[in-house]
């Protein structure tokens, strides 16, 4: 990680109060924060700014995580996203689905900044929690 530059980080998530939360945690790891509401947003966004990485809720309503994260694999951009799918899915047949349709990681809600951080960490970023 360019310790020059944060990496961005979009979430993904139709509650703003989930949103704010979760930015909240990753401005602590250092993160840049983008947000969006759904998966229309979400796409029109990562083509504008082309974050890092996204934090992608499965249920919202219109597009949901899973088609949003079919269009953003069908973009074949040379630096994908590493795309994290937050959900309360937790049944096999969905992990395998969002993993089969390139999610790099799976985490289950509601989580706290220290499961955050390990699981940004188990892909190969760092976020310091400052003392």
């Amino acid at each position: 990680m360019n310790s020059n530059a944060p990496k961005v980080c979009m979430i993904v998530d139709d509650s703003k109060a989930i949103r704010r939360v979760i930015s909240g945690m990753l401005s602590k790891l250092n993160y840049s924060v983008l947000e969006a509401e759904d998966g229309a947003c979400a796409l029109d966004q990562y083509k504008e700014k082309h974050p890092d990485i996204i934090l992608l809720d499965w249920n919202m309503p219109g597009m949901d995580g899973l088609e949003c994260l079919k269009q953003l694999r069908a973009m074949h951009e040379a630096n994908r996203p590493i795309v994290v799918m937050c959900t309360t899915e937790n049944t096999m047949p969905k992990i395998v689905a969002a993993m089969g349709e390139g999610a790099d990681e799976y985490i289950m809600k509601p989580f706290d900044i220290d499961i955050l951080k390990n699981k940004l960490e188990q892909l190969g970023l760092d976020g310091e929690i400052p003392q």
